[in-house]
């Protein structure tokens, strides 16, 4: 089981290190053309609103309620109800995501109005992130067909398509800054466009993977069908509970609409290099736990399931910790490397850098919800996240009211890192307290080795490269230094780890970290 977690991650991780580096690429160019200024805070709005609602219904809400009715469906039924299963789901799907689009696009002034209310003290700023809304809100319509597609496709362990798929959003976004933003009157609107066929190919992009598995569905209403039902039973509560973290974030969006100009802007770029380790390592982790914890608990491998989310624990510590620390000691380094070019001044790296460091504290709390939330959601127990996002959600929005004072966008992004690790304490006590997790042994003397090594890179970073004069040097000796000091870093790091007693060849460390939860 282990061996088989380890290669469909490493799979997942893989495919979203090609996107994430496109990524980094889309952004350097949008911040080397665009700035952070009232435009790019404008198209920045546009893009979430249809983003934010993507991960809470497809990506988050409905794939946490699909894939185990379809998982289900998979072990205990036959291919034919499995087949009737996905073409009414898509069909409902559909109907719902078309209506909620002519909505979004008919209304997308009040949505504005509803995310950003802070742009209506500035008139054009408004227009403009109305315009590009209708023009990227049906990304929601393409992005969640492709999420129900990317479900079919995991819950049948084909993990490299629907996580290379991204990679089109940002070729997509990429050619229109450079091709099509010098043809428009208003350039940033390019991007919008770009969001728009990006959503498009991303869903074509899928067709014939599900094809060769005979399993493309054809749309057929289905809210009457008793699978349809269970799949809107669970994804009810869940839209809530799954999609904490994306409702704070939102939060901090709206709030700062109200803050200066840029402030969203330092904000999403900070939260894109958080993205960064969360989407590689965190999300591809949380893309392959949830089928096989599904499959596990419908078939009664109680001990595999509580064996899988110690595997993914270990993982988070493992390497969800030195990213981490490594993100909060390198911070304006990271930004000044890739974004301080033309439009994008030394002030704008040291912002980013204030919610960069306060994201990076809560980067553990982001990626240990990923995979704690499929341990409530795999045994179709959606309440319980939601209770504990509403808590959640109460210490985020306190935490905003009084830090946004202080500590401006900064105190927004710290807010929402504090409230993602209140939210993962309460999943993990969830779950020990259940009895369906129960920890290996060995955790004590595992997180003391992981903690020292963890200490003995910050120490190392800290005294040699964050005073270094980063904003003054040309682009290729900021590459050199970033790229010297991660690697000095990642060798510090390793090398305490070998000094504190855990080995690191690939067959020695997944048995240390999986020796204690192997048998079944």
């Amino acid at each position: 089981m282990s061996r088989r977690l380890f290669k469909s991650t490493a799979i997942v991780g893989s495919m979203t290190l090609v996107s994430r580096v496109l990524g980094f690429i889309r952004d350097v160019v949008i911040a080397l053309l665009f700035g952070a200024d009232a435009a790019t805070d404008a198209f920045f709005v546009a893009f979430k609103i249809p983003n934010f609602l993507r991960r809470l219904f497809a990506e988050g809400a409905f794939s946490q309620a699909f894939v185990p009715v379809m998982a289900e469906y998979k072990e205990q039924r036959g291919r034919d109800e499995l087949k009737q299963l996905l073409d009414r789901t898509a069909g409902s799907l559909a109907l719902v995501l078309m209506g909620v689009t002519i909505l979004g696009v008919v209304g997308a002034a009040w949505v504005i109005l509803l995310f950003a209310p802070g742009f209506a003290r500035h008139g054009e700023q408004y227009e403009l992130a109305v315009e590009m809304l209708r023009i990227t809100f049906p990304y929601l319509f393409f992005i969640s067909s492709t999420a129900l597609a990317g479900g079919i496709l995991n819950t049948f362990n084909r993990f490299a398509v629907p996580a290379f798929t991204p990679v089109l959003l940002n070729i997509c976004l990429i050619s229109a800054a450079f091709w099509l933003a010098p043809r428009l009157p208003e350039p940033v609107t390019a991007l919008a466009w770009g969001v728009f066929a990006a959503g498009a190919l991303q869903l074509l992009f899928q067709f014939p993977a599900l094809c060769r598995l005979r399993l493309l569905p054809r749309l057929r209403y289905g809210f009457h069908d008793p699978g349809v039902r269970r799949i809107l039973k669970l994804m009810l509560p869940a839209l809530f509970g799954v999609s904490v973290t994306q409702i704070n974030l939102l939060i901090d969006t709206l709030l700062a609409s109200f803050l200066p100009h840029g402030s969203i802007s330092w904000l999403y770029y900070s939260d894109r290099l958080v993205e960064f380790p969360l989407g590689v390592f965190g999300i591809a982790l949380a893309t392959v736990i949830l089928p096989n914890l599904s499959k596990d608990w419908s078939a009664g491998h109680h001990e595999a399931f509580s064996s899988s989310i110690d595997w993914g624990l270990r993982w988070v510590a493992l390497i969800g910790l030195p990213a981490a620390v490594g993100l909060f000691v390198l911070a304006e380094p990271i930004l000044s490397t890739l974004f301080q070019y033309r439009s994008f001044t030394a002030h704008d790296v040291h912002m980013a850098g204030l919610s960069l460091m306060a994201y990076s504290i809560g980067l553990v709390g982001f990626i240990l919800v990923k995979i704690l939330v499929p341990g409530f959601t795999s045994r179709q127990d959606t309440r319980t996240p939601v209770r504990f996002g509403v808590y959640a959600m109460v210490v985020n929005l306190i935490l905003n009211l009084s830090l946004i004072w202080t500590l401006a966008h900064a105190g927004l992004a710290l807010a929402t890192s504090l409230a993602a690790c209140v939210n993962a304490g309460l999943l993990l006590g969830g779950l020990r307290k259940s009895g369906v997790y129960r920890p290996s042994s060995g955790w004590r003397l595992f997180l003391l080795q992981v903690i020292l090594a963890n200490m003995a890179m910050a120490a190392v970073l800290y005294q040699f490269a964050w005073n270094l004069n980063w904003t003054a040097w040309k682009m290729q000796d900021r590459l050199l230094h970033l790229a010297l000091w991660i690697g000095i870093g990642g060798a510090v790091y390793l090398g305490a780890l070998v000094m504190s007693g855990i080995h690191l060849s690939l067959r020695k460390l997944k048995k240390n970290v999986t020796n204690q939860h192997q048998e079944k």
